[in-house]
């Protein structure tokens, strides 16, 4: 029997009372009527009637905490009476299998899970319609409320949303949800070879956050606010609302519309809307005269606010708002140009899987991804590879002007009829979850690196065009998708993912294919240049030196070959953080990134990190770390790289002069900040001298780093990336460990382990004790709330022969969302 028809079979029928819903669907409702029974429900978050709306005329309530969770499948888990007092209490996001950060087994998750959830249906909703809203569950999900069963929602990324109104009592329910996490005919799954067939691993659970909303009979369900003319004096924005009516209105309603600059208001427009029958209808508003709106640039992000109201007899019912911004991004043959100014896309790859947790990490840990790839980084654009990301990631995104390629799930493998409907049905699904966010630029509406097939992505894009014609749509094309591109693509911009080797053994860029708007969404990653053949570069801290040592100049080889050609719009290189994989991977991890899954920068970072002005931040990054260990025993060797944006650096040795460096632009003539090169084949390693490095910005000494070759004055390093986190159980930072020289530098290849103790209102998400000697010397975890936590959580780390260290970090208690 499928888990579909057992899932019907167990949970018991039950009848109801004459639903809400249905009763206010079979009736014509008069306006007053409707604003009255509207308005009573929500009094507590309305304005007054004859004022602004100042919010959501709704109530939401957060379902993240006091889950019940089995790792065994039970049929009779479905049905309300079933005791369940012997289950974990969990909060979400939630990964089913406790994990490490390597050594992932999909054996562990792939199987049904079953998640239970009591709650009472607040008073004040007892007269609205009432949703549920899951963000991500991994992989089918099927909700049971009541002993109901709900339809089945297949594929993990993107939010599925059931109505409750039929099915809810006023007092005890009970939400049961089924978790399928096996191999699914789901994309990016369904390849008969299993989980070793995509580049990345997905552990089940219900990994983003839960819901419940609940509104009146009518209300909006939808906004999306278009801007139009951006480039113009006579700029616009149209704003389409999608009204959900559960009830006829006898009576015109009316649609306003405002742009709000915090609590001011920009633009609004008003508009008569007849609700003559129930469903799904749009009315579409222009908000005119925005002349002296400030456009989203990458170094000024200007966000606005639009806020969408119903309102019947002139008071408010029901509203929506959404946050956005005004900016023209074009991909022509020429280039990329954002608000009628060339930029070259300069950015990296991102996966969003985590040690410990696979994605379910809360929205904080998120948005320090986009601070990595914005701030540390320098990136200006990230693409979401390979399925949509957590919108906390992509709201991060819009605030620090970093750009985005978002694209649909998938990864090389294309399935049968059932499974490419889903691809249809995921673009459609992706672009009307994300489309008023101003950060992303293109649509991804290809399977990454997939074989063409011209009737499914003529689909795709045609439902992108549908639901937003303000972007171009592309998809990453491999080798074996260019031989017939001219007959088979029907894009708007060729994005190839260019892995080949020049005859030099450096990295190799193809030239723009001609005519078409063209980008390169991948290059480098574990690309085996020197070989010329082969994805085996495995880039461990922990692994090969000299290996390390070539990543960052691979990438800056990448950035500047493709400069050479002006017609490029820009590189998005693979990648920024490893990630869990089954495929040339080592112990589970795979090793592309510039950084580990910790989120730590390797030595391949620092061609990223020297790529900012000197007036915003001054760099000095050596691609090498100064150590005598057995794989460095003369020092980092005859062509040492040093990457800085600095004009000049002077680099001593044991306190003496050694050498004068100038940026290398004759190799990297398409790079702002080129390496600087140093012969450091250092003859008296055994005095275990110091580095010291002064860089010049014009004739000015800016910046100053040394390093220590000496371990015996080793160190250990504890930090936090927040002092304060929220007290609900979900809210989460980082702790990063790792060995250092007495100045800060991090020491190669360090061991040891380190242990963990916490107290006050937090728990240790990780590998308690951690071993570094897998890791390089650098490790991370995590640090969680309790639920209703507040006080002061203590870490203390004990490495196992430098010491101890320990960090403090303050909780607030949680006064955000409502919960039930």
């Amino acid at each position: 029997m499928s888990l579909t028809a057992t899932v019907m079979n167990q949970a018991s029928s039950r009848s109801q009372p004459i639903s809400r819903r249905r009763f206010l669907r079979d009736c014509t409702v008069s306006a007053s009527a409707l604003a009255s029974f509207s308005i009573l429900g929500c009094r507590s978050l309305l304005s007054s009637t004859t004022g602004p709306v100042t919010g959501p005329a709704s109530r939401t309530y957060s379902l993240d905490h006091n889950w019940l969770f089995d790792g065994e499948f039970n049929p009779k888990a479905l049905t309300t009476r079933f005791d369940d007092t012997a289950f974990s209490r969990v909060t979400v996001p939630h990964c089913v299998t406790e994990l490490s950060w390597q050594n992932w087994d999909p054996a562990t998750w792939a199987r049904v899970w079953i998640y239970r959830r009591h709650f009472t249906l607040p008073k004040e909703c007892r007269n609205l319609r009432v949703f549920l809203d899951f963000d991500g569950v991994m992989v089918g999900t099927t909700p049971v409320i009541n002993g109901h069963p709900l339809p089945q929602h297949l594929g993990g990324y993107l939010p599925s949303r059931y109505e409750l109104t039929d099915w809810l009592d006023n007092e005890d329910n009970v939400l049961a949800v089924v978790v399928d996490s096996r191999w699914s005919n789901v994309p990016p799954e369904g390849s008969p070879d299993g989980p070793k067939s995509i580049d990345y691993l997905e552990p089940g659970g219900i990994f983003r956050g839960v819901r419940l909303q609940a509104v009146p009979p009518v209300f909006i369900s939808d906004v999306f606010a278009k801007p139009m003319k951006v480039l113009d004096a006579d700029r616009r924005m149209e704003v389409t609302c999608s009204i959900d009516a559960g009830a006829i209105l006898a009576e015109p309603a009316r649609v306003q519309v405002e742009l709000k600059d915090g609590a001011r208001v920009v633009a609004r427009v008003q508009q008569a809307v007849r609700l003559e029958k129930p469903g799904l209808s749009e009315v579409t508003l222009t908000l005119a005269e925005l002349g002296n709106v400030a456009l989203w640039e990458i170094d000024t992000p200007r966000l606005y606010d639009v806020v969408a109201t119903l309102l019947v007899e002139g008071r408010p019912v029901h509203d929506y708002q959404v946050r956005t911004g005004l900016r023209d991004a074009r991909f022509e043959v020429d280039g990329f140009f954002l608000n009628g100014r060339r930029f070259r896309l300069f950015g990296l790859n991102r996966h969003e899987l985590f040690p410990y947790v696979g994605f379910a990490m809360p929205r904080r840990v998120m948005r320090r991804d986009a601070e990595i790839l914005r701030r540390e980084f320098n990136g200006n654009v990230v693409r979401c590879s390979h399925y949509p990301q957590s919108e906390a990631f992509l709201a991060a995104c819009d605030e620090l002007g970093l750009m985005v390629w978002e694209e649909t799930p998938g990864w090389q493998y294309l399935g049968d009829a059932a499974w490419k409907e889903l691809v249809v049905r995921d673009v459609g699904h992706m672009v009307t979850r994300d489309r008023n966010h101003p950060a992303i630029i293109i649509w991804g509406v290809r399977v990454n690196e997939s074989q063409n097939d011209p009737a499914l992505y003529e689909r795709t894009r045609a439902v992108a065009k549908s639901l937003d014609d303000s972007r171009p749509t592309s998809g990453s094309m491999a080798p074996w998708s260019v031989k017939n591109w001219k007959q088979e693509w029907h894009q708007d911009v060729f994005a190839f993912d260019d892995y080949h080797s020049a005859p030099d053994g450096s990295v190799g860029i193809r030239k723009p294919l001609p005519g078409v708007p063209y980008m390169l969404a991948e290059t480098v990653g574990q690309c085996s240049y020197a070989a010329k053949r082969g994805m085996n570069n495995w880039y461990r801290r922990a692994g090969d030196l000299q290996l390390q040592m070539q990543q960052a100049l691979y990438h800056a080889q990448a950035h500047s070959h493709a400069g050479a050609y002006s017609r490029m719009a820009g590189v998005i290189a693979w990648c920024a953080f490893d990630y869990a994989s089954l495929m040339n991977s080592y112990r589970g991890v795979k090793c592309p990134g510039v950084a580990d899954v910790f989120r730590i920068p390797k030595l391949g970072a620092a061609f990223y990190q020297a790529q900012v002005s000197p007036r915003t931040r001054l760099v000095i990054q050596p691609d090498f770390y100064w150590d005598f260990g057995p794989q460095s025993p003369r020092g980092p060797g005859k062509h040492a790289a040093i990457f800085s944006n600095c004009d000049r650096l002077d680099i001593f040795v044991a306190g003496k002069l050694y050498a004068t460096a100038q940026p290398d632009r004759e190799n990297f003539a398409h790079l702002e900040y080129p390496p600087f090169f140093c012969d450091l084949d250092i003859e008296n390693a055994a005095a275990k001298p110091e580095l010291h490095i002064d860089g010049y910005v014009g004739d000015g000494l800016a910046l100053s780093k040394s390093f220590s070759s000496d371990p015996a004055q080793d160190q250990f390093f504890l930090a936090a990336d927040d002092a304060e986190l929220t007290g609900d159980g979900v809210d989460a930072t980082r702790l990063v460990f790792k060995v250092v020289d007495k100045f800060g530098a991090e020491r190669a290849f360090a061991g040891g382990k380190v242990a963990f103790e916490i107290s006050g209102p937090g728990m240790v998400v990780g590998d308690n004790p951690f071993a570094l000697d897998d890791s390089g010397g650098v490790g991370a975890i995590w640090v969680r709330t309790v639920p209703n936590g507040s006080g002061e959580i203590t870490v203390q780390a004990v490495h196992s022969s430098l010491g101890v260290k320990s960090v403090t970090i303050n909780v607030q208690h949680d006064v955000r969302l409502e919960r039930i």
